[in-house]
């Protein structure tokens, strides 16, 4: 599928994967609308790449479906939809004091992840079946999720994420054999290790690194942003990739902690 002269909308595009797509697709000659919360970075980065910023929450209807038509809006036809918005953090089932997990914060999780994703899934793929079809095959689009290796290898702690990046992968084929009808691709992303500013900075950054890198096969490092974009690019733009979860991982098993 060709990029350039497409609209492309990227949730969670403000920073860390979603930024580093943002910046890939647009080098590809796409117009990306940036759907994120971080406005002040949204809107400095939709400058830089001369694109369009939404305030959006994910797991809200209204503002999703707002950012689609800020995509529609751009006039060219919307053909790309990636789904990076995501939030997580570590809390056992039971902690060691016998407190269960707060279904709060589960909840929050799975909103965001899980139901913030499919939101993007029918609302973007709604719009991309309105286009006329951009090749000969009847191709009208192609989305592409962010699951995560946690959820096929979740850790310790990982219950509400790995359960969120589970419900992810699993959308993939139905999403995919639903959408056949109206010439949609969709595929998902499951990232492993990648540096991103949320291991911060500094010397115990730099051994929590070296530490979780050391199950990792080849090459001996986390992944970049970059390399997820140059990713999410061509799960978009070969039409022959389908219904597939594609890790990028460096040959990494997660270990249980």
């Amino acid at each position: 599928m060709e990029l350039n002269g497409v609209a492309a909308l990227v949730t969670g595009g403000a920073s860390g994967l979603g930024e580093a797509t943002v910046k890939e697709l647009a080098s590809a000659g796409a117009t990306v609308v940036i759907a994120d919360l971080n406005a002040e970075r949204g809107e400095e980065l939709a400058k830089e790449i001369g694109g369009v910023f939404v305030t959006t929450d994910v797991a809200e209807e209204d503002q999703v479906e707002a950012a689609v038509r800020a995509a529609v809006g751009t006039g060219r036809p919307l053909r790309a939809a990636v789904s990076c918005a995501g939030i997580g953090w570590a809390t056992r089932t039971i902690d060691r004091e016998g407190k269960p997990h707060d279904l709060a914060s589960y909840k929050k999780v799975i909103d965001v992840n899980l139901v913030g994703t499919f939101n993007l899934v029918r609302l973007a793929a709604a719009a991309m079946a309105r286009t006329e079809p951009a090749s000969e095959d009847g191709e009208r689009g192609a989305i592409v999720n962010t699951a995560s290796l946690a959820g096929i290898e979740g850790q310790v702690g990982q219950i509400a994420y790995s359960s969120s990046k589970g419900g992810v992968i699993g959308m993939t084929l139905p999403a995919a054999r639903d959408l056949a009808a109206i010439g949609v691709r969709v595929n998902t992303a499951a990232p492993g290790i990648i540096d991103t500013p949320i291991y911060g900075e500094g010397e115990r950054a730099e051994e929590l690194k070296e530490r979780l890198t050391s199950p990792i096969l080849f090459p001996k490092r986390m992944g970049t942003p970059a390399e997820f974009g140059r990713l999410v690019r061509c799960l978009l733009e070969i039409s022959y990739m389908n219904a597939e979860v594609v890790r990028i991982d460096g040959g990494l098993r997660m270990p249980q902690k």
